[in-house]
């Protein structure tokens, strides 16, 4: 008698598993790059923005006068934005006194090794000014963030006929010297320069250059007097330590009298070398999240 036959298994579905697998496949791929990449928190902002609008009925309308759907990104998280920033970083003459930090803050752009100002004054020179234009129209006009100007001061007492009685009050002045010169002289120029677009509505001047986005904050004299301190204690210990081994004739008295010469001219110039890092202006442009 004739075996029966086996029904055959219906494999009409077996693409299925197929396709899972190859599913798995790139889901398991686009996770590894994904892991790899670099999330731009401007443009992951934006994109959350776009969802957020299309789901409470509003479509992203046409941006008006370079206003961005967030209040985000980070400066340095645009391509043609950190671009005209290194320009500026390295060029010649203004070369070693920009430096660009990240901070859960915000972005950090340090101003130094420059006379901004005047001994015991906070009119800002020509050369400051000159920087503060071309940083400038760039952090201003490229953000909508809020932007903190931190003001600093050296460890020299203010002068009898000094119209500031403190270097507390110097720092306030010449951080509030930097933001007016944004909200007044770089606004004013830049109305000039970019007159047409302004008067045909494409770039809104008073938007980027409002007052209500700069914050003048004064540090004083208070972190140089930390750092000196630190310093006068370095300076202290190796006193100590040679005076120790003088008293213990480990050296002659001719050696401990060069020693504590060196030391002092290493005190002096370490001291200038602080003084001379504390020439500067910080501006601190604020993270802003999505309310």
């Amino acid at each position: 008698m004739a075996k029966k036959k086996k029904p055959e298994k219906d494999k009409s579905g077996d693409w299925m598993t197929t396709f899972s697998d190859l599913n798995s496949l790139l889901m398991t791929f686009f996770v590894a790059l994904f892991s790899m990449a670099t999330i731009s928190p401007g443009k992951f902002q934006q994109a959350a923005m776009s969802f957020n609008n299309a789901f409470n009925g509003a479509p992203p309308g046409v941006l008006v006068g370079g206003k961005s759907m967030s209040e985000e990104p980070l400066i340095t998280s645009n391509p043609g934005i950190k671009r005209d920033l290194l320009k500026i970083v390295e060029d010649k003459n203004f070369k070693g006194k920009i430096t660009i930090e990240e901070t859960d803050r915000g972005t950090i752009v340090s101003l130094s090794d420059m006379a901004f100002f005047r001994v015991g004054s906070a009119e800002l020179t020509r050369e400051a000014k000159e920087l503060l234009y071309q940083i400038g129209i760039i952090i201003v006009e490229h953000t909508t963030n809020p932007i903190e100007i931190y003001g600093y001061t050296d460890d020299l007492q203010m002068t009898e006929n000094n119209i500031y009685p403190s270097n507390w009050h110097l720092g306030a002045a010449r951080a509030a010297s930097v933001a007016n010169f944004f909200t007044q002289e770089l606004k004013e120029r830049r109305t000039l320069e970019r007159i047409g677009e302004v008067r045909n509505g494409t770039f809104d001047i008073n938007y980027f250059y409002d007052e209500d986005r700069f914050y003048p904050i004064s540090l004083g004299e208070r972190e140089i007097l930390n750092e000196i301190e630190i310093l006068q204690n370095e300076v202290d210990s190796r006193r100590a330590i040679k005076s120790q081994e003088f008293q213990q004739g480990e050296i002659t008295a001719e050696e401990f009298a060069q020693s504590k010469e060196e030391i002092n001219n290493y005190y002096e110039r370490e001291l200038q070398n602080i003084r001379e890092s504390y020439r500067k202006i910080d501006l601190l442009i604020l993270r802003q999240r999505i309310r």
